[in-house]
């Protein structure tokens, strides 16, 4: 009858590894994951079984840690994308699920079924497959949406799963197997009941933290819909307003024509071109970031401020949400720092351009004197005073979701704003 304990524990670790691998983030592709996946942790889950099998699980159960977790642990933070609370919290729920199992069907076995590993083996058989179908169905897909969208407030999860997973494996073989100590069985027991109640709390607040998330988002897209029927409004009255003129500026040319002033008359349709260039200019392919590039252009020569702006992008895939407020907050910001100037000092420049894996944005303003922002650290919000903190968080966490960074500083009179965000593969 050992066979069937031996077929339990290689079926207990095989699916250990399967409702990982349905929740985590790996860096590489699928193809490359399960091949390094079966590369190491197939010789290892066969070291355990040999393991059980010489020298019993009572044994292994109390080196289980060492000889399985620790360095399972290892090679998947090596291969994973997260590499902080969002892994271990990933890789302790699952082992603790996994060991919720494997303690249920040893107790049940060891007090109903004369240990015979039949409970243990036909239990682990239908209850394993049984959270996966769960996990896939219910769990995988708002799960790893979450992973992607909140970056912080890992930690503590990952640490309530660490300890759970810690005081399962000691209570249940310390200092012997937990079916040798009748005594403490009713306080295991309720560690068992309470395990799945807490993590049924913990999805509760990650679920909560998914549908916040997601109301973010869709309020961020409804704002930069705003923002770009705003633009198309001003555009459409500008329009207007210079077919109102129309009828001046050619009363105006036939009088320099009949006048003989040919020079002046050229002078005058220049302007008026360029007039109509600035109603019609395009910055960029997409739609949205030239919506904001446009309102910008018209604010900026509202303030009669010299302005340059090198877009270097085409009509590739952007991540267009985030690139609209980092844009937005950070122009913004420049407008309210140039308001604070002379005229004749106001002046701003934006590029934007692919620098290898990353699309490098910079603003650069002129602001006052006194400003001093240390590179690496955030200015303090002051909106009344036009300091440079107004936006700069939503910047940087912006710049976070997009895999990037953002840095700010001030010199040589002029405030830069720097950010980096990871290339799309699908982009040029």
């Amino acid at each position: 009858m050992t066979l069937l304990r031996d077929l339990s524990v290689l079926w207990s670790l095989f699916h250990i590894l399967i409702l990982f691998m349905l929740l985590y983030r790996s860096r590489y592709a699928r193809k490359k994951t399960f091949l390094l996946t079966g590369i190491f942790m197939g010789p290892l889950i066969l070291l355990n079984i040999a393991g059980v099998a010489l020298y019993g699980v009572e044994f292994m159960g109390k080196v289980f840690i060492l000889t399985c977790t620790l360095p399972s642990l290892l090679f998947f933070w090596f291969i994973s994308k997260d590499k902080k609370g969002r892994f271990l919290f990933t890789f302790c729920m699952a082992d603790t699920v996994a060991y919720w199992i494997i303690a249920v069907t040893n107790v049940l076995d060891f007090y109903f079924g004369g240990q015979m590993y039949l409970l243990m083996f036909f239990g682990r058989l239908v209850l394993f497959p049984l959270v996966e179908w769960i996990a896939v169905r219910r769990l995988r897909k708002p799960y790893l949406e979450l992973q992607e969208s909140v970056a912080s407030g890992w930690g503590v999860f990952a640490g309530m799963t660490a300890l759970y997973y810690l005081l399962l494996a000691i209570f249940a073989n310390f200092p012997v197997i937990i079916t040798a100590r009748a005594q403490e069985l009713p306080a295991f027991i309720l560690i068992l009941i309470l395990m799945p109640m807490t993590y049924a709390v913990i999805f509760t607040a990650l679920y909560r933290q998914l549908l916040l998330y997601r109301k973010q988002q869709s309020e961020r897209i409804l704002q930069e819909q705003k923002n770009r029927l705003e633009a198309q409004l001003e555009n459409q009255q500008r329009i207007r307003k210079m077919k109102h003129d129309m009828k001046g500026h050619t009363l105006t040319l036939s009088g320099l024509l009949a006048a003989g002033k040919m020079k002046e008359a050229q002078e005058y349709l220049k302007g008026v071109e360029m007039e109509m260039d600035v109603l019609q200019r395009e910055f960029c392919a997409n739609p949205y970031l030239n919506a904001v590039f446009v309102h910008f252009s018209q604010k900026f020569q509202e303030l009669e401020a010299g302005y340059r702006m090198d877009i270097q992008i085409g009509e590739e895939e952007l991540p267009y949400m985030e690139l609209c407020q980092i844009l937005s907050n950070g122009l913004e910001n420049a407008c309210d720092a140039l308001k604070a100037l002379d005229r004749k000092e106001r002046d701003i420049s934006l590029q934007m351009k692919y620098s290898r894996d990353y699309l490098v944005i910079r603003i650069r303003n002129r602001c006052r004197d006194e400003l001093y922002v240390e590179k690496g650290i955030l200015p303090a919000t002051d909106k009344d005073g036009y300091d440079h903190g107004f936006g700069l968080v939503t910047v940087q966490e912006a710049a976070k979701r997009c895999g990037g960074e953002m840095f700010c500083y001030t010199e040589n009179g002029y405030f830069v704003l720097d950010v980096m965000v990871q290339k799309n593969e699908k982009a040029s």
